[in-house]
C-alpha cells in the first residue's frame, strides 16, 4: 500500500487524535490533551504532518518551530514496523532545522520502544524527569 506524507491540516485533528489515543506506549492517561490543543500546534507555533494509508490518518508528528520542542509522533499500532515513524521524524527535524533552531528536545517514557527509536535516531538521554519520562536533546549538524 502507498502511504502519503503531507503537511496536517485542521481537517486532520480529529483523526491525529484517534492515533493518539490508540497507541500502547506514551499513551495519554488524562484528557489534558484536547483536540483543541492542535490547532495552534499547527497552524501557528509549528507544523504537523501525518501519513496517509487505506485512505485514512494512520501516523502523525507535530513539532514546535519557537521551542525546538517535539509535541507529537505516534503511528496507529496497526501500522507500525512500516518505517511511518522514520519518515515522518526526518520531515519534522528537517523542517525545523532549516529555521533557526540549533536544538530539539522531547519527552518519552523510559524503557519504551519510543526510547529506543530516538536514541537509535541520533537523540541524547539527558536523563530521567520528575515524572519518570526520558528527556532528549537533538543538536542540529552542519551539512558537509
Amino acid at each position: 500500500m502507498h502511504a502519503i506524507l503531507r503537511q496536517a491540516i485542521r481537517q486532520d485533528i480529529p483523526a491525529m487524535h484517534r492515533v493518539r489515543l490508540a497507541v500502547r506506549e506514551n499513551r495519554l492517561t488524562s484528557s489534558v490533551i484536547t483536540e483543541a490543543h492542535y490547532v495552534p500546534a499547527i497552524e501557528k507555533t509549528g507544523r504537523g504532518w501525518v501519513i496517509e494509508a487505506d485512505g485514512k490518518v494512520v501516523a502523525f508528528a507535530v513539532g514546535n518551530a519557537e521551542t525546538g520542542n517535539i509535541w507529537a509522533l505516534f503511528v496507529d499500532p496497526d501500522y507500525e514496523g512500516r518505517g511511518y515513524g522514520r519518515r515522518l521524524h526526518e520531515a519534522m527535524v528537517n523542517w525545523l532545522f532549516s529555521g533557526k533552531l540549533k536544538r530539539l528536545y522531547l519527552s518519552t517514557g523510559s524503557n519504551t520502544r519510543a526510547q529506543r527509536f530516538y536514541e537509535t535516531a541520533g537523540w541524547l538521554g539527558k536523563g530521567l524527569q520528575p515524572d519518570g519520562d526520558m528527556h532528549y536533546e537533538l543538536f542540529n549538524r552542519p551539512k558537509a
